[in-house]
């Protein structure tokens, strides 16, 4: 029988009936003729999905759907918006463009064709093909037995390899570790989570990857970590549309920030945040984010920024870029309005002075740095008018300061809070963590009930649900009696004393609680599950780790379970341990300037010419807020003139706090040219609470190779040569004569002046958790620096 050729009356009625013929191969024959369309200039691409969306609308009309945003499912939304979209290519391409064209294209589809094949030969180039075939074929090789697999093992990885390429990171490492550890399950879930065709970024690479490695332990091991542990359900913005953001918006002029002088980059930041702010989004993108709103209802939103550089194998990024809080309290409209914005200002943040400094400084400047944005629903429960979860923090794999020597540093850290995890990572006003050392997790820095009240959590973020917006409130605002996890979370303050909360029902509304986690630390289940959890994954990177995490509590009789949200892992910087220091103990008294004692790294740096000196006292006497926030710029252009030279910054209290009541105020762009920045505490009696171990900041100051010293002046066994620091000559007026005015507070001592044979040297000991200062003799002209740095 002879085979009629198929036609009709009109040339789109046509297309249709002979893409009939290609049920599979349809979608890319369409997408070519898409490709053609928008090139020839037919239909631009946003015009054409703002007609698609429009005629989905009124399909859903037609066919009795009267609330589009309600009444029908997200997957259904999608499935209508495809078909539409394949109608709307046959209707422009058959009424614009050649039938030959067409039958072109077909014949280019056709033969790229390749075979699947379950067999150990693989007919197509990865590198080259359609990922949707890749997918197929992963699927096909991974449903083998494990023989018959086994035999096509080099191709399954070889597939992997290219995907993970695309939609992931290209960095090295940590494909090594990724093609691994993901299924092909695993790369189709986040291919589907994706918005925009792009890279998902560092930050969320490095979260799958954790959360992988994690599950995978559970099914290899004995461990029982994957009913224990998960990652908060994420869409992932991908890189590509940052740059048609940029490109939308006539926003490619900013694209060389990176390039300018520093001084120059922050005079012409704020304008660069107005202009990312008053950017649209395309349509289509739009369209995408309103389904990804109607998915997570009314849950309150986190926006992640994740770059491609960000918690990378080499470098954290951390707290470079911005996150923002989302409410979604709102209605549709000014829910879609926060998200657009958060992501405008995550945009805008990868322009932000600290984060350009930070790649000149690691030889990043030249590196394409894109953008993505992770935006996942808040891990949290609701309490009245509040969200929080009942504990975040950061843990650490590696702990590199002991206040006791009992504390095995491979065991792990943690600083812990009650509410959102930004107090943990972020140096805040005249508040604590709680800092667990995780071999002796029940040791706390502080020893009186005294320091324990006032190195502890006093306030809280939150998301204020009735306010429609991230809030910070004191913890007594949330914190009531019919709080189920109180006694996990609290203990209570007596006079001389801390006692546990062993009901809440013996507790008065006039009882003085305080946060301490000390029930929870003494449960042997959570201590296993964060130490276990650190170590896994720092055996799996080769290298310590830290992570950002919330845990949801579940009483459960006779255990309590928990449930580990993990939210960020990282390779974490570190110093390489130098030659053993030891010092010494006949060091001339005159020539001490100080001794420390806790929280001491190790190592040593000598030929230290020039000390930048706040004087605590001076400091604290401030009344006006314009000097001590010019002390801070003072520093900033102190940085610049020394950075020639070897010099340490020493001052009063928690430097880079926002309150300027606790210490000086400065960011890492101020300090990054010293060798140490000695903070000199102040505390009260019975504790030597951390300063700045954990938080962003800290994490800058190891990145930086910059050793980040405690000096707690109450420590009975400390001591401070005042004599010396106020005897000593004031170079400050010579240096910078514009901050001469700022000289009863600060002081710049010039070594050399006071003996021109001596430099200062620091010995650092943790092993023994003591460091001295002292004047040293020697040749310093030949002097090279002596701290050396890991990253990963």
């Amino acid at each position: 029988m002879r085979r009629q050729t198929l036609r009709s009356t009109t040339s789109t009625i046509d297309i249709y009936i002979k893409l009939a013929q290609y049920p599979i191969l349809a979608d890319r024959i369409r997408d070519r003729m898409r490709e053609e369309v928008f090139k020839r200039g037919v239909v631009d691409e946003a015009t054409f999905e703002a007609e698609v969306e429009q005629l989905a609308l009124e399909s859903q009309r037609r066919e009795g759907v009267h609330d589009p945003y309600a009444s029908e499912p997200p997957s259904v939304w999608h499935k209508r918006k495809a078909r539409i979209r394949a109608f709307h290519t046959d209707f422009y391409f058959g009424y614009n463009l050649p039938a030959q064209l067409f039958d072109q294209i077909v014949r280019e589809v056709r033969s790229q064709q390749p075979e699947q094949t379950a067999g150990p030969d693989l007919a197509f180039n990865p590198e080259v093909a359609p990922w949707s075939l890749l997918f197929k074929q992963g699927a096909i090789y991974e449903s083998l037995p494990a023989g018959e697999r086994e035999k096509v093992s080099h191709h399954l990885e070889e597939i992997k390899v290219v995907l993970i390429k695309g939609m992931i990171s290209d960095q090295l490492p940590y494909i090594g570790v990724a093609k691994r550890v993901f299924t092909m399950d695993d790369l189709r879930r986040i291919y589907e989570r994706r918005i925009g065709d792009g890279k998902i970024g560092g930050k969320a690479a490095g979260m799958l990857l954790a959360w992988k490695i994690l599950q995978r332990c559970s099914v290899d091991t004995d461990l029982s970590l994957g009913e224990q542990i998960s990652i908060p359900e994420s869409y992932f913005v991908s890189t590509d549309l940052f740059y048609d953001f940029h490109r939308i918006n006539n926003l490619e002029r900013f694209l060389n920030q990176k390039y300018l002088p520093l001084d120059e980059i922050r005079a012409e930041y704020p304008s660069v945040v107005t202009a990312h702010l008053e950017g649209e989004f395309s349509a289509q993108f739009k369209q995408r984010l309103r389904e990804v709103l109607k998915e997570v209802g009314d849950q309150p939103l986190i926006v992640r920024s994740s770059s491609l550089l960000e918690d990378n194998f080499g470098h954290a990024f951390a707290g470079k870029y911005q996150s923002h809080f989302c409410a979604n309290q709102g209605n549709a409209e000014e829910n879609l309005k926060e998200l657009l914005d958060a992501i405008r200002l995550i945009y805008a943040s990868s322009l932000n002075p600290d984060a350009l400094l930070y790649r000149k400084q690691h030889n990043l400047i030249d590196y394409d740095e894109r953008m993505a944005v992770l935006i996942q629903p808040v891990r949290g429960q609701r309490h009245g008018r509040y969200f929080f979860p009942t504990v975040a923090g950061v843990g650490f794999s590696n702990n590199p300061f002991r206040w006791h020597p009992k504390i095995r540093r491979e065991d792990g850290f943690l600083r812990m809070v009650w509410g959102m995890g930004t107090r943990a990572v972020d140096r805040v006003s005249d508040d604590y963590p709680r800092m667990v050392a995780l071999s002796h997790p029940r040791l706390r820095p502080e020893t009186t009930a005294e320091a324990i009240h006032q190195y502890s959590q006093h306030y809280a973020d939150v998301i204020d649900l009735k306010e429609n917006r991230l809030a910070t409130i004191p913890v007594h605002e949330a914190l009531e009696l019919d709080y189920p996890y109180l006694r996990y979370v609290c203990c209570e303050s007596k006079e001389d004393y801390i006692q546990e909360i062993l009901s809440a029902a013996s507790l008065e509304s006039t009882d003085d609680l305080v946060i301490t986690f000390d029930t929870l630390v003494r449960d042997s289940n959570f201590v296993d599950l964060m130490r276990t959890t650190l170590n896994v994954l720092e055996e799996a990177y080769q290298t310590p780790v830290d992570i950002e995490f919330t845990l949801e509590i579940v009483p459960k009789y006779p255990q309590t379970n928990y449930k580990l949200h993990l939210l960020q892992c990282r390779p974490l910087s570190e110093r390489i341990a130098g030659e053993a220091v030891t010092i010494p103990s006949d060091l001339p008294d005159e020539d001490v300037l100080f001794r420390t004692y806790d929280l001491i790294p190790d190592g040593k740096i000598s030929g230290i010419r020039y000390i930048v000196f706040v004087d605590p006292r001076a400091y604290s006497t401030i009344g006006e807020t314009s000097k001590r926030l010019e002390l801070g710029r003072a520093i900033g252009r102190l940085n610049k003139i020394l950075e020639a030279e070897e010099f340490i910054i020493m001052g009063p209290g928690r430097w880079g706090s926002a309150n300027l009541e606790l210490g000086v105020r400065v960011g890492y762009s101020d300090i990054f040219n010293t060798r140490a920045l000695i903070e000199m505490s102040v505390a009260g009696s019975g504790g030597v609470p951390e300063l700045s171990y954990g938080t962003h900041f800290f994490q800058d100051l190891v990145e930086g190779g910059i050793y980040s010293l405690p000096l707690h002046l109450q420590n009975p066994r400390s001591r401070f040569n005042w004599a010396f620091f106020e005897e000593a000559p004031n170079a400050l007026a010579r240096l910078s004569p514009a901050d001469a005015g700022l000289g009863d507070t600060l002081k710049v001592i010039d070594a050399s002046r006071v003996d021109p044979q001596k430099r200062l040297t620091i010995l650092m000991d943790g092993s023994k958790d003591e460091a001295v200062g002292y004047l040293q003799k020697g040749d310093w002209r030949e002097t090279e620096q002596q701290v050396s740095l890991s990253t990963f």
